[in-house]
């Protein structure tokens, strides 16, 4: 046996540091850190209601001066145009000579 025939080889052996390409082994990686917390500590949910009183309180009331003035005058071109409407359709409007029919 030649002994560069270990050294050319495909698989490593066992002192490289490197484990081979998908296996997980036994050895672990020098400064690899894992963390990790048990499921009854993380409460994804906790203080959830709390926190969107609050949050979303703030985040509401700093966009309101981007939907509270389209929506005022929306509102308005709303309510004239339904009083307009029921003018134009009333007998005074008819008298007035202001109406279709």
């Amino acid at each position: 046996m030649r002994p560069t025939a270990v050294r050319m080889s495909d698989m490593p052996g066992p002192r490289v540091y490197n484990l081979w390409w998908g296996d997980k082994g036994n050895a672990r990686l020098k400064g690899v850190i894992q963390y990790s917390l048990t499921p009854t500590r993380q409460r994804a949910t906790h203080n959830l209601i709390r926190s969107y009183l609050f949050n979303g309180y703030r985040r509401l009331s700093s966009q309101v001066g981007y939907w509270i003035i389209p929506f005022a005058l929306g509102y308005g071109t709303y309510t004239w145009a339904k009083s307009y409407d029921e003018w134009q359709n009333s007998k005074a409007a008819h008298v007035a000579g202001h109406g279709s029919h």
